[in-house]
């Protein structure tokens, strides 16, 4: 066709056409107070946000950021004000099941499609972390250590901290046994109260004393819980005698050049190895190609899990540089 007295073929029209075409996309999380953490984990809604504003740039895509405040009235209110506004599919991060099936319902009567992060919404596909791959990712880091660091010794295993919901918990906990028992299977794993730091203190301590002699492998739930254990185990004495691999990768664990951290290359002798990523300040470049597939009527499976990654000081550098390196 003839636009302007320029010759235009139908095949770059089309392509014209399909890069001119934008889609409007709401985001909705659980609740943007920076104290509230996502499952169990070390990041915050605000972290999720900003990994969609990063991976939107360049992209056709108009984003509408919705708080949940953590109130279920907050939520459908937002999922109604999306749909009055015409946005063509609604991400949803929100741990209350009730509140996924109620937007669920909604949006499938407004004939709007959904995408559910970690937590399924009911009839759409589903996009989070696999904690038993997770857990056994930490498993069988904490094998392979002992194997050839200590060699003729016979570790124990403990598990420490807490996250929720107590079904991710209970699937980092499955991974890291497997993990651990696929290079021990006789290994003794004990499980200790992690509710609070306080806890964690007193039972971890309490743990050691009875562990007199012994190497101990410790797998933490969270970042936090691995940096309290660590405290605890180098105010006990025995740093000589511990390691621990950690569930998250938060910044506590990598951090800038110029922040406190765990995990860095001049920091090869903390007795924290390593921490298995999960990425959740980088979901919006694995979630946006997953939206931009299903605006334009593409298949995509029920499920797609994140790729975890054990992150030590000899690789954090490679997959987090420090954003103030010079």
């Amino acid at each position: 066709r003839l636009e302007a007295g320029i010759c235009i073929s139908s095949s770059t029209a089309a392509a014209a056409t399909e890069t001119a075409q934008r889609f409007r996309v709401s985001v909705a999380c659980a609740s943007e107070v920076p104290a509230v953490r996502l499952d169990g984990l070390g990041f915050s809604c605000v972290d999720v946000r900003r990994s969609f504003e990063l991976a939107a740039r360049g992209q056709p895509l108009d984003l509408t950021f919705y708080d949940n405040r953590g109130d279920r009235n907050a939520a459908l209110t937002n999922v109604d004000e999306a749909i009055r506004s015409g946005t063509q599919l609604f991400i949803q991060y929100d741990p209350d099941a009730a509140v996924n099936a109620a937007t669920g319902t909604r949006l499938k009567a407004a004939g709007i499609p959904a995408l559910g992060l970690n937590h399924l919404v009911p009839g759409a596909p589903l996009y989070g972390s696999d904690n038993a791959a997770a857990g056994l990712i930490a498993g069988q880091a904490l094998a392979e250590f002992a194997t050839t660091n200590w060699r003729g010794a016979v570790p124990v295993a403990v598990v420490v901290g807490s996250a929720t919901p107590v079904e991710s918990t209970d699937a980092r906990v499955s991974g890291i046994t497997a993990g651990l028992r696929r290079a021990a299977p006789g290994m003794v794993i004990t499980r200790l109260d992690g509710s609070s730091t306080e806890r964690l203190e007193k039972t971890l301590t309490t743990f050691l004393a009875a562990q007199k002699g012994k190497k101990i492998l410790i797998a933490a739930l969270d970042d936090r819980s691995a940096v309290s254990a660590k405290e605890v185990v180098e105010a006990a004495g025995r740093i000589d005698d511990c390691v621990i691999v950690s569930q998250g990768l938060d910044r506590s664990m990598h951090g800038g050049m110029h922040d406190k951290r765990e995990i860095s290359p001049d920091n090869r002798g903390s007795i924290v190895l390593g921490s298995v990523a999960y990425f959740l300040d980088r979901y919006g470049y694995d979630v946006l190609p997953l939206a931009l597939r299903m605006l334009r009527g593409e298949a995509v499976p029920a499920k797609t899990a994140t790729r975890h990654q054990l992150i030590t000081s000899a690789n954090v550098f490679q997959v987090y540089p420090p954003t103030d390196m010079n």
